[in-house]
């Protein structure tokens, strides 16, 4: 078994870029700060161009470059205006190449130049605390990092970004729910590297607080006041902001067990990880044959919407539909949702024990003590149609047996979703694009939408596997 230097030098020679990479970076980002300036000029627009994240701190990953271009642009300029202008501003300096529009706290443009991906992103000129926009601390985040992190560390923060990326927690995005690459650079400012950040996450219990700056030294309570998440990593440049609050539960968890597992048998898998390859539809039947359980997937139209807003309704239609399943008595094992770049459909996926259950469920009453509750239950349901036994009293107190209305879980959702589901808490867009058209599919009938998109059927493979790769037999 290779040694976790051994390991960590074969993966930090495939993604440190060599001088010549460097230099060809900088030279790009140079050229992109140049024309960026000067339509900011032309615009008529006074503000300070800057390069930023990983490229500027010198942490980027040759094999995933990506150059963030960032306007400082004065506060006269409305809030509400600020994405159209910068927008404007951005399509000028990068006229000729592929253009994208992105969404985050306000419009910014991602563009394609010479096979790199760029972001030009606005940002107010504002002073520490003063923030008038998040993008707006991510200039001293630059100032910070390139002050503390020596060089040594840099290749540290590589390392980590990588291992993150390969076990799917990288990205502080709605989709992904992780980690952000200044979350791994602070990381390895504070642990001093990556083997001893994975050293630290390997021992973590409930609750980690890292307050380099130490803002809140001898103020514990206040701290737990303000930041009740389980990871919380004070921003150095701003002491109201945790760093790790976009991380999930899940995403935590899952780095905790990956760092645990590679310390005890490093490899570079964890780096690069296998790809799955999807199961043929003979296999998929099978799987799903012989599970024992019940996947029923709700398959709809594809949202035309920026990836954080798509999936920020994606999720919380998710919670939603699941409550619903939840109330009507079934257990759901897992559930989750998929939209791909290259598909024009997106599912919602529901694990449950069974589909159907019996027609008949308890319902419990008032403890006869309660002798006015008792009477208001009696009068309801003694000669209620929808009774199929009593009342009768068990151990205390009247039941009854009443019709389920939903036995089926796939007429449920059906019923739920078939007028939009805003009523039940599903997002906006999504309800649209069930108002357009969905079906949903139980098992073995999913093989006709797997046959149509490769990405959602290596999804829905890795799904039915449910195991990390890591682990072996």
């Amino acid at each position: 078994m290779p040694d976790l230097q051994a390991v960590t030098e074969k993966v930090l020679k495939k993604i440190l870029p060599s001088q010549a990479e460097k230099a060809k970076m900088l030279a790009l980002a140079a050229d992109l700060e140049r024309k960026t300036a000067a339509a900011l000029a032309e615009c008529g627009v006074s503000g300070v161009v800057r390069v930023e994240g990983s490229v500027a701190k010198d942490t980027w990953l040759v094999e995933e470059p990506d150059v963030d271009v960032f306007m400082r642009v004065p506060p006269s300029i409305p809030r509400e205006d600020l994405g159209e202008v910068a927008l404007k501003i951005a399509r000028k300096a990068t006229e000729g190449s592929r253009q994208v529009e992105r969404f985050a706290e306000h419009p910014y443009l991602e563009a394609f130049v010479e096979g790199t991906r760029v972001n030009i992103v606005p940002c107010y000129g504002s002073k520490p605390g003063e923030w008038l926009s998040a993008t707006d601390r991510t200039p001293y985040h630059t100032d910070y990092i390139n002050k503390h992190l020596s060089k040594a560390q840099r290749n540290e923060v590589r390392l980590l970004k990588k291992f993150m990326k390969g076990i799917g927690v990288y990205g502080a995005e709605i989709k992904i729910g992780g980690f952000s690459g200044y979350l791994c650079e602070l990381l390895v400012l504070y642990c001093g590297s990556f083997e001893k950040t994975l050293q630290t996450f390997a021992n973590h219990v409930q609750r980690r607080v890292v307050d380099i700056e130490g803002y809140y030294a001898n103020r514990q309570r206040e701290l737990e006041l303000l930041f009740p998440e389980p990871l919380v990593i004070i921003d150095p440049v701003d002491k109201a902001r945790n760093v790790a609050s976009a991380v999930q539960h899940q995403k935590l968890d899952l780095f905790v067990a990956a760092s645990r597992a590679f310390l005890k048998a490093p490899s570079e898998e964890y780096f690069y990880p296998p790809k799955t390859a999807p199961f043929s539809i003979g296999e998929l039947k099978q799987k799903l044959e012989n599970r024992g359980s019940t996947i029923v997937f709700i398959v709809f139209k594809k949202v035309d919407a920026v990836p954080d807003v798509l999936w920020g309704q994606l999720h919380r239609t998710r919670r939603s539909l699941r409550k619903q399943l939840e109330l009507g008595d079934f257990r759901v094992l897992r559930d989750t949702a998929w939209s791909g770049e290259n598909a024009d459909f997106a599912v919602f996926v529901f694990e449950l024990e069974q589909r159907c259950l019996s027609l008949a469920r308890r319902h419990f009453g008032p403890p006869l003590e309660r002798e006015k509750e008792c009477e208001s239950f009696l009068a309801k349901y003694i000669c209620s149609d929808e009774v199929l036994a009593g009342p009768y009293v068990e151990e205390g107190r009247w039941v009854v047996q009443l019709k389920r209305k939903y036995p089926d879980a796939a007429a449920l959702l059906k019923e739920k979703i078939c007028k939009g589901g805003r009523n039940i808490g599903v997002a906006e867009l999504i309800s649209q694009a069930f108002l357009e058209d969905f079906h949903i599919v139980v098992d073995c009938e999913v093989a006709e939408d797997y046959q149509k998109n490769a990405e959602f059927a290596q999804f829905l493979t890795e799904f039915l596997d449910g195991k990390t790769f890591w682990l072996k037999c």
